[in-house]
């Protein structure tokens, strides 16, 4: 059994948003296309096979206002400072997918009809949590572990934003649980802090045995 994860398609990712990532709203159409059963092939499937999802979650960024992850909650400090927050380094970003804001909703135009759950993450206020998964420090898990393996599944195609964070660490924890994990490059964008930090996480997730795929795939 085979699950799509939707990872953190929120207003506040794309332009206009609090933390946009450059051609962020681009995914929307791609992920559209691929819930209605288009133009990806299954592990092990012939060349013609095109895949339909057994099951569609996701998950969602839904901080408190005064998580530490923000460096408007440390005077002095900006948007991409990295300080320590509980013995492990933290990328301080603009405020953002605070909780009941408008900023936290999916993107407009997503159809979520499919959607069978949505997995809430950083919403303790001392730790920030990229993985849909867990935590940063793998300290408290959201549940998403429990409920894939609940219904069987065994693959994971993963896609959304950002790519070199979100996406990534979603993915590697995927990998860590046990599942074969695939990531639909053509359906993730990334913030690109440092020129080079997409590649450099479509690498890592590579060399982790994480699958890279597009969804054109012939």
């Amino acid at each position: 059994m085979n699950a799509l994860i939707l990872v953190d398609l929120q207003n506040d990712f794309v332009p206009g948003g609090a933390l946009a990532v450059p051609g962020g709203d681009a995914v929307v159409a791609v992920t559209n296309r691929l819930l209605a059963g288009g133009a990806v092939r299954a592990r092990g499937a012939s060349p013609t096979e095109r895949l339909r999802f057994d099951l569609v979650v996701s998950t969602q960024d839904w901080h408190p206002a005064d998580h530490k992850s923000f460096a408007a909650n440390h005077p002095g400090r900006s948007p991409g400072d990295v300080i320590d927050l509980g013995g492990l380094p933290q990328v301080l970003w603009p405020v953002h997918c605070v909780q009941g804001t408008p900023g936290a909703d999916f993107l407009p135009g997503l159809d979520r009809s499919r959607v069978e759950r949505v997995f809430q993450k950083g919403t303790d206020p001392a730790v920030d949590s990229y993985s849909g998964f867990f935590d940063n420090g793998q300290r408290k898990a959201t549940g998403l572990g429990e409920y894939l393996k609940g219904r069987g599944v065994t693959d994971v195609y993963v896609l959304g934003l950002a790519t070199d964070y979100c996406v990534k660490f979603t993915a590697l924890d995927a990998i860590g649980l046990g599942f074969h994990v695939h990531l639909i490059e053509d359906a993730c964008r990334g913030v690109n802090l440092r020129p080079g930090d997409v590649a450099a996480a479509v690498e890592a997730m590579r060399a982790a045995g994480v699958a890279v795929i597009r969804s054109d795939a012939q």
